[in-house]
């Protein structure tokens, strides 16, 4: 129902916030990916993000397994977890880990201090054979923003609380993810089940490797005086929930997976108990690069056997983020629930629709709607039950950011946040988000009610539409097509996009880019099981299928015109209402793709590209390119049976372009 009780508001006016009771209780294109900067010391780096400038004048859980055990003892049981997280496979035990600030207080004075999350509990007696017994290593337990805050401006330079109150930071040589260097351990189990060789985004490492880097990782923790630790959940979904817990050197890190995964209520915190999945974040320090599997100074690996993940060599936090979007990958499709990399929104009378775009397609621009609530703005699952988001938060790029642009994003960035990489001006700390001196990959991480429309928790019933945006600069695709199952499931695994002049170095002309799923850096199984998975969702729940290009119209980029962003506000409304369902369909060559004749508010001449070409000839031969490179791409996946048989996969393939 509507927040006031009286249907819609006024067009763009946004909606209250609502709560509502679970009742129900290579294909490594298009990521976040950047060139490290020039900067060859933290002093310079740190010269880069302030620019200087003149003075100027002035919910209830339930009751978890632990409830009747004193505190005391539960809290000595809570650090034996965390001990036993950082025990060294040599050794096989963990350090005495303790609570609180080693700067801030002894160990004798924080045996009596007061704070309710902040008392000094006495580790389990632990015998030791070398010199780590002698020492204690200082756990920070999932900390408050604001501690979190004096942590970073206190220890870690480069870190400056700016104008809005949000925490800007800086994430060292790597300001975007790595994924040549990532590694997922091959087993008997995960040499059968996950997508490896072409196209894949799975690099192999052996179980031996994985746990050199793990020790390596484990004993850089353990050698310092403090670690934080953050113990929260992944999922929405009551059932279906994985608890995480991250172990890592920097405030900046803690605060980034407090703000981007779900946070436990104290009772739940209390509760917690063993986690499902454990990051170990030694970000600040490098892998050997003499060991085996290794290319740089820089690894993430990941061993699903052990349910651990392992950083060495990079500090940027968005490799926690998509690591752990890869796990869901891995774990969910095991519950028969579908991992998705999506952005998502529910309308007022609770319609859902899912956003499949890659960068640059308008995903985020599209399910930002005033007039709709937002579930999440990019990782979710489909079960049963419906749609749950993955995340507690959401991560911006801020490029260009502007108030007037996107107001919701803006907004957000206030106290809690955490800024990356951005450049403020050294005295009034304002951010200059068009500054790009550090990287053209600046980004904002924060908790999801920090969004005004946010749907709280975040779920949903099930999806009444799926829309696959393409940013097709070619200027040939439809601004939107009506797809049949076997179209929806052929361009979810193409996953197209296209880059256009100017955006990469080298790049003259538009340049198709093809990335499985939306986010082929992130899956660990075949491609073509999630699209199957999809096509079973959406036939179950009668959800339909949209292709829509928010690219060029008219010509390719350079000669063409790119579709004005009303006229595809004015499509995505049509198909929430459901009026696009009703229109009249024809049908167009190559691509075979259904297109209605007609869309209020948009003119009817863009809906048929071929009328906007001056050029027929041109537009048939772009088109018939586009075309070939699809089936080109597309090579990876003809072999691969879905199903008992060849039906499904002969299906798809058919629904391809076709000349």
């Amino acid at each position: 129902m509507a927040a006031n009780g009286t249907g819609l508001p006024m067009a763009r006016k946004p909606l209250a916030k609502i709560v509502t009771d679970d009742k129900q209780g290579n294909g490594m294109c298009h990521d976040d990916s950047a060139k490290g900067v020039k900067a060859q010391t933290i002093d310079e780096l740190h010269f880069l993000q302030k620019k200087r400038s003149a003075p100027t004048t002035p919910l209830e859980g339930n009751q978890g397994a632990f409830a009747s055990l004193p505190d005391d003892e539960r809290r000595r049981q809570q650090l034996q977890s965390i001990s036993a997280s950082l025990a060294s496979l040599t050794r096989g035990t963990g350090p005495k880990v303790v609570r609180g600030d080693p700067a801030a207080k002894s160990s004798q004075a924080v045996e009596h201090v007061a704070h309710r999350h902040h008392h000094h509990v006495g580790a389990p007696a632990i015998s030791v054979s070398d010199d780590s017994s002698l020492k204690f290593t200082h756990v920070l337990y999932n900390l408050s923003p604001a501690e979190l805050y004096e942590q970073a401006v206190k220890y870690e330079k480069g870190s400056f609380i700016t104008s809005s109150g949000a925490l800007a930071t800086l994430s060292g040589a790597k300001t975007g993810r790595s994924p040549r260097d990532k590694r997922v351990v091959m087993d008997d189990t995960t040499q059968n089940e996950l997508w490896w060789g072409r196209g894949s985004p799975n690099i192999e490492m052996d179980e031996h490797t994985f746990l050199v880097n793990r020790e390596r990782a484990v004993d850089y923790l353990n050698s310092l005086d403090k670690v934080f630790v953050n113990d929260q959940f992944l999922n929405w979904d009551p059932q279906n929930r994985i608890k995480v817990r991250i172990v890592s050197a920097r405030a900046y890190h803690s605060l980034f997976m407090h703000n981007m995964c779900i946070r436990p209520t104290d009772e739940e915190l209390e509760n917690f108990g063993t986690p499902d999945f454990t990051i170990y974040n030694a970000g600040q320090f490098p892998c050997n690069r003499y060991t085996h599997y290794m290319t740089s100074s820089t690894s993430i690996d990941l061993n699903l056997a052990r349910k651990e993940m392992v950083i060495l060599g990079t500090q940027y936090a968005g490799e926690m983020k998509k690591g752990l979007f890869s796990v869901m990958h891995y774990l969910m499709p095991k519950r028969q629930i579908l991992s998705l990399h999506s952005g998502c929104n529910m309308g007022i009378d609770g319609d859902v629709a899912l956003f499949f775009g890659l960068s640059g397609t308008g995903k985020t621009t599209l399910s930002t709607d005033h007039n709709r609530y937002l579930i999440g703005d990019d990782e979710h699952c489909w079960s049963d039950y419906g749609v749950s988001n993955i995340e507690g938060g959401c991560y911006a790029k801020c490029i260009d950011l502007s108030r007037e642009k996107e107001p919701d994003i803006w907004n957000a960035i206030k106290f809690g946040t955490v800024l990356e990489n951005v450049v403020f001006d050294e005295h009034i700390r304002e951010v200059e988000y068009g500054d790009k001196s550090v990287t053209e990959n600046t980004r904002a991480a924060y908790p999801i009610e920090y969004i005004p429309n946010a749907k709280l928790p975040c779920i949903g019933p099930h999806p009444k539409n799926v829309i696959l945006l393409a940013c097709d600069a070619f200027g040939v695709l439809p601004p939107v097509s009506k797809l049949n199952l076997a179209q929806t499931m052929y361009h979810f695994i193409s996953g197209y996009t296209a880059l256009v002049a100017g955006t990469e170095d080298g790049i003259k002309e538009p340049t198709a880019t093809f990335s499985a799923c939306f986010g082929a850096a992130f899956i660990m199984l075949h491609p073509t099981k999630y699209a199957a998975m999809l096509a079973e969702k959406m036939q179950k729940h009668g959800a339909t299928g949209w292709l829509v290009n928010t690219g060029w119209s008219g010509g390719s980029y350079g000669s063409g015109n790119r579709i004005k962003l009303a006229y595809t506000r004015k499509i995505i409304d049509a198909i929430h209402s459901g009026s696009l369902l009703n229109a009249t369909y024809e049908k167009i060559d190559v691509f075979g793709l259904e297109i209605p004749t007609e869309i209020e508010g948009v003119p009817s001449e863009i809906l048929r590209p071929e009328n906007t070409w001056g050029d027929k000839k041109a537009y048939k031969n772009t088109l018939l390119k586009l075309g070939c490179l699809f089936k080109n791409n597309f090579e990876t996946f003809t072999n691969y049976k879905i199903g008992k048989d060849t039906k499904l996969t002969q299906e798809i393939l058919a629904a391809g372009p076709n000349f």
